[in-house]
C-alpha cells in the first residue's frame, strides 16, 4: 500500500466517522432523553475506545503496554484524551525503533 492509498483510506475513515457522528446527533434529536439514555450516551465513546484498545494492547506485546501506560499517564497529566493518545502512539513507535522491531 503506497502513501496515496493510505491517505485515501484515512480520509475515507474520517468521512465515515463524521457522517456517523452527524447522523447520530441528528437521530438522537428524535429520542426522548431519559436519565438512563443520557448516561448511556455519555459513556459510549469511552467504552468503544476500551473495546478497541484492550485487544490491540494484548496482541501488541511490550510496545502496546508502553503505549497504553504513556497514554494513561498523559491523560492524568494533560486531562485531554487526544494529546495523550498521540503520546502513547509516539511512545510505542520509539519503543519499537529502540528495540529494533520492524
Amino acid at each position: 500500500m503506497n502513501i496515496t492509498d493510505s491517505l485515501l483510506v484515512v480520509f475515507a475513515m474520517a468521512l465515515v466517522t463524521y457522517a456517523t457522528r452527524a447522523g447520530g446527533i441528528f437521530l438522537v434529536g428524535f429520542v426522548p432523553m431519559s436519565t438512563r439514555a443520557e448516561a448511556f450516551l455519555r459513556y459510549l465513546a469511552g467504552s468503544v475506545l476500551v473495546a478497541l484498545v484492550v485487544p490491540a494492547t494484548v496482541r501488541g506485546g511490550p510496545e502496546g503496554y508502553v503505549a497504553v501506560g504513556v497514554a494513561i499517564l498523559g491523560t492524568l497529566v494533560l486531562r485531554k484524551a487526544l494529546p495523550a493518545i498521540a503520546l502513547g502512539i509516539l511512545a510505542a513507535a520509539l519503543w519499537r525503533a529502540s528495540m529494533g522491531a520492524s
